[in-house]
């Protein structure tokens, strides 16, 4: 059985690299397929160093950089790879590898970790934080995304099935493609964050600073409660505004590396997540080394981390509006039951989400749906 993997594009090792690097090891044999491939060498072991097939866009000016900017191209670019020679084609995609062109014999299994999220229900916050409401080149802009649209949905229908990263991401497949998904969660190095049941007097939140982040807001609900602690692991565009926003009782520590954010997470009173994320690692590495998680209640989160007044052995809780007084409300409410919430329960939660579930449930699925072909052939 031949095997291709189509990535959308390789430029870092984050949460889709993450799905990749399991994919990989499930079929170690596969070849792999990318609009570009930007990983520098002695960082390939998560690829296990593989010669990757890219598209044109890989010896366009900047690509290295501006490969986001070729955005029109990438639809072409995804369908001029050709992948006419493999039994079983699974693309990762958050954009564009799921469109990747099959044939009737083949086995198209699309993982999705979101469709378009700028082309589709983001569009007007993605055109706001951009600046690309109005003008020439707003227009073109909505004009650019409205062709994505048509393709996105079009390129729907060279897919046999469908895996949504969470229920949430299910959700949006159906919206936008009137498509069944099946949900495998994605795999989370649990293993990675040892368990610590001795916390310390203070709340912790890592994320790169972006504005969906929401980082900015915990940082204002925290400087109006100055009586606790804050620690923010992270770096990104919006840091200065962040650092604005701190009051005395915020430590802003900037980018760390791994063996510092898990010491923070270890220790950590609680970890505190405000975005509306498809999935959403952090949470789960937090519970993972028995930290309870205050997060916004949409989302991923919802599924990952099991709310307190909702469900026996609860491992965090909810706040229900994306701002100040609602986050505030919640940490209060958090100083009252913490002692609820068992740094245990928290653990166990999280090895649900383990590499090695991962890869035995995809098997299991891409097996159960060959068989399915070769009945129906």
């Amino acid at each position: 059985m031949k095997v291709a993997i189509i990535h959308d594009w390789l430029v870092t090792y984050a949460g889709a690299e993450k799905v990749l690097e399991q994919l990989l090891k499930i079929y170690p044999d596969a070849d792999l397929f990318s609009l570009v491939d930007f990983i520098d060498e002695g960082q390939r072991g998560f690829i296990l160093n593989k010669q990757v097939t890219t598209s044109f866009i890989q010896k366009f000016p900047f690509a290295r950089k501006k490969y986001r900017s070729y955005l029109p191209f990438m639809p072409l670019a995804i369908e001029q790879l050709d992948v006419s020679k493999y039994d079983v084609v699974i693309s990762s995609s958050h954009a564009v590898a799921k469109g990747i062109i099959t044939g009737p014999d083949q086995l198209h299994i699309s993982y999705v970790h979101s469709p378009i999220r700028y082309a589709w229900d983001l569009q007007h916050q993605y055109l706001r934080e951009a600046g690309l409401e109005r003008g020439i080149k707003g227009w073109m802009a909505k004009a650019i995304l409205h062709y994505i649209r048509n393709w996105d949905y079009r390129t729907a229908n060279g897919v046999d099935y469908f895996v949504a990263n969470s229920k949430f991401i299910a959700r949006r497949i159906w919206k936008v493609y009137r498509r069944e998904a099946d949900v495998i969660y994605p795999p989370v190095d649990v293993s990675a964050f040892s368990f610590h049941d001795r916390k310390e007097e203070f709340y912790l939140t890592a994320s790169r600073m972006v504005p969906y982040k929401k980082i900015d807001l915990i940082v204002e609900a925290f400087s109006q409660m100055p009586d606790k602690k804050l620690v923010v692991i992270g770096d990104g565009p919006d840091f200065q505004k962040v650092k604005a926003k701190a009051g005395p009782n915020v430590e802003l520590l900037g980018y760390q590396p791994f063996e510092v954010l898990r010491d923070y997470m270890q220790r950590a009173k609680a970890f505190v997540f405000a975005a509306e994320e498809d999935f959403g690692i952090t949470p789960v590495e937090a519970q993972a080394c028995g930290t309870p998680v205050i997060a916004y209640g949409k989302g991923g989160a919802l599924e990952t981390v099991r709310g307190y007044g909702q469900v026996e052995k609860p491992t965090g809780l909810f706040f229900e509006e994306q701002n100040v007084s609602s986050l505030v409300h919640s940490i209060e409410l958090f100083e009252k039951i913490s002692g609820d919430i068992q740094y245990q329960d928290c653990r166990e939660n999280a090895l649900r989400f383990s590499p090695e579930r991962f890869r035995k449930e995809f098997e299991d699925y891409v097996n159960s749906k060959l068989e399915n072909m070769q009945i129906k052939n």
